[in-house]
């Protein structure tokens, strides 16, 4: 899926996102498909979606970590080494179809250690389809506006993060602009 590659090259530039940092993938293969989110788990464009990204991630440097459906309380799909390098407590599921989504499924059978977690704290993120990943970025959140507004039918909605500012209006803050 060429907009995926477009959509991931964009949000690691815009983001900054440097070797070891976590992208958070929350995707719903009903939605791509032009579906009710769980109701058409479809894994051929749950692999479409993974066969975009995981080569430019990999070539980066960068981790994915692909969120669970509802059913597995949104927990994630990670490789063991970020997982250990983060410090993240390791749960015992396997993600299937219908229980974990078709992408977590996907991202599980193609990892080479994948473990799952309950949660993380990415510095950016990509929901295709309506998946609310919020809870799995550091704060703050801020939207970023892509060139890709679809992946297949599902709507797609990207964050980085930033630091927050405090100190009021004397502080003086680094790297970032008000």
């Amino acid at each position: 899926m060429k907009n995926t590659e477009q959509a991931v090259l964009e949000l690691i530039e815009i983001a900054g996102l440097k070797e070891k940092d976590i992208l958070v993938v929350g995707c719903s293969s009903s939605e791509i498909v032009g579906k009710k989110i769980g109701t058409s788990s479809a894994m051929s464009a749950a692999r479409a979606v993974y066969d975009a990204m995981a080569p430019i991630l990999s070539k980066n440097g960068i981790y994915l970590a692909a969120q669970c459906c509802e059913h597995l309380n949104r927990a994630l799909i990670l490789e063991e080494e970020a997982a250990f390098s983060y410090g993240y407590e390791v749960v015992s599921v396997v993600p299937q179809p219908h229980a974990g989504g078709s992408f977590a499924t996907t991202v599980y059978e193609h990892m080479k250690s994948p473990v799952a977690v309950e949660e993380i704290r990415a510095k950016a993120g990509m929901d295709i389809g309506d998946t609310l990943i919020g809870m799995h970025l550091k704060r703050v959140a801020v939207p970023v506006r892509l060139s890709i507004t679809r992946i297949g039918e599902a709507n797609l909605v990207c964050a980085r993060t930033r630091p927050k500012f405090i100190g009021g209006e004397r502080a003086i803050y680094r790297g970032e602009q008000r």
